[in-house]
């Protein structure tokens, strides 16, 4: 995946490189999610969260909410219903990836005295003890987006009607990604924030942790890369996006790491 990074900040205007990033991504995500609980839940998640972030992709080309109005190039295929299917499996590799981040940085219960207390969103209750979870890794996704929208306008892959001021993108984007991502964190949470069982508790308990560790990894290695990407590889350099994307995806990674050597 790194020498896929390398590739496509060499030869940028080769998009098979985005894609094959995009999807080793995916299956990267997949792989150590599915180490992390079991391979249904990791799926049963991720199929979740493509659906959300398709969903939303595709209502935002019709309607320009919650993104706003924008459209996408005839640049990336198969896009069934207007909406590349790369796009989807983005969502749904980087959802499982800082959702691993935020349990990581925010761990804890989620019942007290036996009884499950929770608030209730999108119509999905979400105990009090995971909420925070949720939001951590809806503001984790978003911080991506502070790199992935940028680099995507330089590709020719989708266009704003109206550029905005953060290098041609409008800053109400960034309030629908953390919207979208609320619903995606949600999701996840709901169905993929369980230890897998084990038929030997101290392997399947050193499994699970080393699949978090490998999603906390991803998360990290793509903030590293598209900070030097911006920083000295992509042409013209962009240290705007560099210093912006590095400082908020790091400092989530950082927390991560944190919350892990504390364990």
């Amino acid at each position: 995946m790194v020498a896929a990074q390398i590739a496509t900040g060499l030869r940028p205007d080769d998009l098979r490189l985005t894609t094959v990033v995009v999807v080793l991504v995916a299956a990267s995500a997949l792989a150590f999610a599915s180490a992390a609980t079991t391979p249904r839940r990791a799926a049963g998640a991720f199929g979740a969260a493509v659906a959300a972030g398709y969903a939303a992709e595709w209502i935002g080309t019709r309607t320009g909410l919650p993104f706003g109005d924008y459209h996408y190039t005839d640049v990336l295929w198969p896009r069934p219903g207007g909406v590349p299917l790369i796009v989807a499996l983005a969502w749904g590799g980087m959802g499982l990836a800082a959702h691993a981040v935020a349990t990581r940085a925010v761990p804890g219960g989620t019942a007290l005295g036996g009884t499950v207390f929770g608030v209730t969103v999108f119509g999905v209750t979400v105990p009090y003890g995971a909420v925070t979870r949720v939001c951590a890794g809806a503001v984790a996704l978003t911080a991506w987006d502070l790199f992935l929208d940028p680099q995507m306008l330089r590709l020719g892959l989708w266009v704003w009607a109206e550029p905005g001021p953060y290098r041609g993108v409008p800053l109400g984007n960034f309030a629908g990604w953390l919207l979208v991502s609320l619903l995606v964190m949600t999701l996840i949470e709901r169905i993929a924030h369980h230890p897998a069982p084990a038929a030997a508790p101290r392997r399947g308990a050193v499994g699970g942790q080393a699949g978090a560790t490998g999603l906390v990894t991803l998360y990290t290695v793509m903030a590293v890369m598209e900070t030097i990407g911006f920083a000295v590889v992509f042409r013209p350099p962009d240290p705007l996006v560099a210093a912006a994307g590095g400082v908020a995806m790091g400092t989530c990674a950082l927390l991560a790491w944190r919350g892990t050597w504390r364990r």
